[in-house]
């Protein structure tokens, strides 16, 4: 915590390290960016909004979310939520806005299209990006139970993704998140995620169709049903946080 608080980007010109969330659509974007939020304030937050019957994608716009410190000021690191991903070529975002995105295309508030992607000429384009404006470090995030399930047509696109950023020389990490939801002795206890043998099949599984190294996926309970936060749930989070910072950092010095 006290590194986090503390994080400055030291690269000149940007104020913050823009962390963007992609995946599936369902898979907790939303939620793993209020979980973070609760982990780092110490409560319960619920500040992107989340759908729990899921048929289609609750997020439509780009939006960046800073996450407040005690004293007022704000954390050196922002997430941006994006439309989820899916199957059908019509539906959820477009391969394309992500791209655009990585590159600091799209400006905050511009409500994806799920017909076509975002062109030159629409005023939520930004024609001339900062690197502030840009993507710093990409985090994909999948459901743990859902890794041995996803559709050939969803794994192509993530995989466009990534090989989008991997010519960006973006850093990029994955959350599997609903770990409690796929693992009844997690469920029971949320200290087994790191002794689950289906769990470590599952990060093995994913590694494999997704070409990111295992040291770069991270296994996590967002806050949903709980009243309170706690360090068990907060610590896998913030964990996977403190990678995204130092990934991001060593990018940005990098450049």
């Amino acid at each position: 915590m006290k590194f986090l608080k503390s994080y400055q980007p030291q690269k000149e010109g940007v104020q913050h390290l823009r962390i963007l969330l992609h995946g599936p659509v369902g898979a907790g974007k939303s939620s793993f960016m209020n979980s973070v939020d609760s982990a780092l304030r110490g409560r319960v937050t619920d500040r992107a909004k989340t759908d729990v019957a899921t048929g289609s994608s609750y997020t439509l716009n780009y939006k960046t979310y800073k996450i407040e410190k005690d004293d007022q000021s704000f954390y050196s690191f922002v997430f941006n939520d994006i439309m989820g991903l899916e199957q059908n070529l019509n539906n959820g975002v477009q391969v394309e806005d992500i791209k655009l995105a990585l590159r600091g295309h799209v400006r905050d508030g511009y409500k994806f299209r799920t017909d076509s992607p975002l062109t030159e000429n629409d005023p939520s384009y930004n024609s001339n990006p900062s690197l502030d404006d840009k993507v710093h470090v990409l985090v994909c995030v999948v459901p743990v139970d859902s890794v041995s399930v996803l559709s050939d047509k969803v794994v192509q696109k993530l995989r466009e993704v990534r090989l989008a950023a991997r010519d960006l020389g973006i850093p990029q990490l994955a959350i599997l998140t609903k770990v409690d939801e796929a693992c009844p002795e997690v469920k029971s206890d949320i200290n087994n995620i790191y002794k689950s043998k289906y769990l470590k099949e599952q990060v093995e599984k994913f590694s494999a169709r997704l070409g990111i190294p295992i040291n770069s996926i991270f296994l996590v309970k967002n806050y949903n049903s709980e009243a309170e936060t706690c360090d068990d749930i907060s610590g896998p989070i913030l964990t996977a946080l403190k990678q995204m910072v130092n990934f991001g950092e060593d990018y940005l010095n990098d450049l």
